[in-house]
């Protein structure tokens, strides 16, 4: 076994300081496309270190590799850096060399992110599965560009049974979005027992009752809401210090509730003088294992 197949071997077992001590070393032995790829994978998903890993695949970009990986793994680092030209530039030749939905997809966000809207939402069509995030954000962006008709067809065709089925509430923040309101409102009571309840989407499904005037089920989600709040208020005045839960995080904590509970009892009173809780979206990047040489996922190693 050689340097970078010992390493995977380790990292397979759950011996993360040997294998990252071997990938190191296999950098040592060979600065070569294999190694400095390898290496800044492990440091963008096992250390969360995006400047190392951005100095290591700069130099491997510069050997002009015929494998799309470090470009993939480059446009990831770009796009966690909120770097949108040089993510957009080095994931288009990502996909130059060998189309894959990761490229696809982050090339979508990178386009979004510099408003070009119609780029993002072919792009987010490509990567797209059957009701999928892709595919929700690439019906957000039919929205901004104005095609409705084609989002809402789209929209309806989601399925909860799809494997990567979205979400309840995400469904409705798009009926909202369309004007769609009954839908909204059906969605929204789907997943009402099933998510964590937060201002923004909240704040929403009470906007669509308004306009669909069920007033009473307004009330009756506001008052839980309100209610769950106070009920976390003293939950948390209640919690002893310890290492994980200083002084200041409580009191942060707390602020943060009280602030909620707030929003939302000004909540009707706000939307009856005209205004629209805005929707909350962010792009989701997506990954992959470009380790070369991994055995799980039948890569090969990397040979001129």
């Amino acid at each position: 076994m050689n340097t970078n197949q010992r390493a995977i071997a380790c990292l397979e077992q759950n011996k993360y300081d040997e294998a990252l001590a071997l990938f190191k070393q296999a950098v040592e032995e060979s600065r070569d496309v294999q190694s400095l790829t390898n290496l800044a994978w492990i440091y963008v998903h096992e250390e969360e270190d995006h400047e190392a890993a951005l100095a290591l695949l700069q130099e491997v970009i510069a050997l002009k590799p015929a494998s799309y990986f470090p470009y993939n793994l480059l446009g990831e680092v770009y796009i966690v850096m909120e770097k949108w030209p040089e993510a957009s530039d080095i994931l288009a030749r990502s996909l130059a060399i060998q189309p894959s939905e990761e490229a696809y997809n982050n090339l979508a966000i990178a386009r979004y992110h510099l408003g070009d809207i119609q780029s993002a939402a072919d792009y987010f069509q490509r990567s797209a599965q059957p009701s999928d995030y892709a595919m929700y954000s690439h019906i957000k962006c039919l929205i901004e560009l104005g095609r409705v008709e084609e989002a809402k067809r789209k929209l309806d065709a989601f399925s909860e049974e799809d494997e990567e089925f979205v979400g309840q509430v995400e469904m409705a923040e798009l009926y909202v979005e369309l004007g769609s309101f009954e839908q909204a409102v059906e969605w929204f009571e789907k997943g009402w027992k099933l998510y964590w309840k937060t201002p923004d989407w909240v704040s929403r499904f009470v906007y669509a009752l308004l306009k669909i005037n069920k007033v009473a089920r307004a009330h009756e989600v506001l008052s839980e809401v309100i209610q769950q709040k106070a009920e976390d208020i003293r939950d948390a005045d209640k919690e002893a210090f310890d290492d994980d839960w200083t002084e200041d995080e409580k009191a942060e904590y707390i602020q943060k509730l009280a602030e909620e509970q707030m929003a939302y009892e000004g909540l009707l009173q706000r939307i009856s003088a005209g205004y629209i809780p805005p929707m909350k979206y962010d792009t989701s990047l997506r990954s992959g294992c470009y380790l070369f040489g991994c055995e799980r996922h039948q890569h090969p190693e990397y040979y001129e």
